[in-house]
């Protein structure tokens, strides 16, 4: 009895002793907890690139859907049920193990499956530039430019 009372006061403080660790310190430093924006340095001229559009396209990705966990879990508990039902012994053991790391990834991927996915709608123009290299430029909304238009390329942005 004295030793279980033992253990769980140690268990207790060592817990406590972690959270403590973990918990943030007030700053008693004279230093500025944020710093000056830096001015003075001066920035890089832009770099510009002209070239032609050479396509102009409606794209649509669509993103498989996200797990929160519960078919994992899930499928884990119901495989690890069943793979106990398998041989005796130490083959019971790795029958559960089995059965709940394969029954996890049964739950987790049907899960996935069942979940609605997002929709990516966006244009993507693709520009060919005068030093003969291809760039891809992605907009939410129809951007104003057809196959042809003759553009610049600043500081990764296109104009027309």
């Amino acid at each position: 009895m004295r030793s279980t009372c033992v253990l769980k006061f140690l268990t207790t403080t060592v817990v406590v002793a972690t959270l403590a660790a973990c918990a943030d310190s007030p700053r008693t430093s004279s230093y500025p907890a944020t710093y000056p924006a830096a001015t003075g340095y001066p920035t890089a001229p832009a770099y510009v690139q002209y070239g032609r559009v050479t396509n102009v396209e409606f794209m649509r990705t669509q993103q498989s859907g996200s797990t929160s966990g519960a078919g994992a879990v899930i499928g884990g508990v119901v495989g690890g049920v069943l793979g106990h039902q398998i041989g005796k012994g130490t083959g019971r053991d790795v029958a559960t193990v089995a059965g709940a790391v394969g029954g996890a990834l049964v739950g987790n991927t049907i899960e996935k499956n069942r979940a609605p996915g997002s929709v990516n709608e966006f244009y993507r123009v693709s520009v060919q530039l005068d030093n003969g290299t291809m760039r891809a430029f992605d907009y939410a909304t129809a951007p104003n430019v057809r196959i042809g238009d003759r553009v610049r390329v600043e500081n990764e942005q296109l104009y027309r």
